[in-house]
């Protein structure tokens, strides 16, 4: 299994983790806009994303031009623009009500894959939003994270994330995991694969907020 970064152990084992059920959730195009801002940061850089694709490599072109821009240079590209947006996200609609909501019965953490240096920008960004909810960063799949949680949790986990990669390396790591897949963008939720194991795939927090009060009811 991947080894984790330093920054996401220190920021797991910090977690105060009550005897409740755990919500763990992703920030980017789950509870905080993400393809729409990087939308338009693109476009002020004669950039435009082509949505025929689940994912950004393939999909991102320069104006006028057919050809996709290489996978180095998109990973550039999301470096660059987490250092200039990460503090002006907006929020999902519903993705604050839902989880504070949630969070009266179960332990909510947001496990973000931002780089690590960007945590305070996103947990003050969050906060904004009605989301002061503890944040752990993580680079890589999700699945060694939750297994480091899982080992402390005594009751049900959700995982709610947009990645099929991340949800994938969730559930082999702990089968037992309530994952949902939820892709807040319309057209990337249609062009998302099927994670197979995933309990709902949506866009909508009220639906995820029923599925989760039902399993973590008294």
């Amino acid at each position: 299994m991947t080894a984790l970064h330093s920054a996401t152990v220190a920021g797991l084992d910090a977690l105060s983790l009550g005897d409740r059920p755990l919500v763990v959730c992703d920030v980017d195009e789950v509870v905080l806009h993400f393809l729409k801002p990087l939308e338009a940061w693109l476009d002020r850089r004669s950039l435009w994303l082509h949505a025929v694709s689940y994912g950004l490599t393939g999909n991102i072109k320069r104006k006028g031009s057919a050809d996709a821009i290489p996978k180095d240079d998109v990973a550039q590209l999301l470096i660059d623009f987490f250092d200039d947006e990460v503090g002006r996200q907006d929020a999902v609609e519903g993705a604050g009500a839902a989880l504070a909501n949630l969070a009266g019965r179960a332990d909510v953490v947001l496990l973000t894959n931002v780089p690590h240096h960007h945590r305070d920008r996103r947990m003050e960004n969050l906060a904004a939003h009605g989301l002061g909810f503890p944040v752990v960063t993580n680079d890589g799949p999700k699945g060694p994270a939750l297994a480091r949680l899982a080992a402390r949790a005594t009751g049900p986990i959700v995982f709610i994330d947009d990645s099929p990669t991340n949800l994938k390396s969730v559930l082999a790591a702990v089968p037992e995991v309530h994952a949902i897949q939820f892709v807040a963008d319309e057209r990337f939720l249609a062009l998302a694969p099927d994670v197979p194991g995933a309990r709902l795939k949506t866009n909508r927090w009220p639906e995820v907020e029923t599925y989760v009060a039902a399993l973590v009811a008294d």
